[in-house]
């Protein structure tokens, strides 16, 4: 019997593997005390990022059931 392999729960909180296998993630510094950031940095953070093709295996291993 194979053992089964556990989910990084901080990993799952915080990345979604597309359907084509990228990597998403949410930008950071957009949830709290936004008036000392410059209109620029609150735009940058308000779409999602994808993961550069270099740190998706690692995530993806933490995630083996995504």
């Amino acid at each position: 019997m194979k053992v089964k392999l556990k989910t990084n729960k901080g990993a799952a909180k915080r990345f979604k593997i597309t359907g084509t296998g990228k990597v998403r993630f949410r930008r950071a510094k957009r949830a709290h005390i936004r008036t000392k950031q410059t209109a620029k940095q609150v735009r940058g953070a308000r779409a999602n990022g994808v993961l550069k093709d270099c740190d998706t295996p690692s995530v993806i291993q933490m995630l083996p059931y995504a």
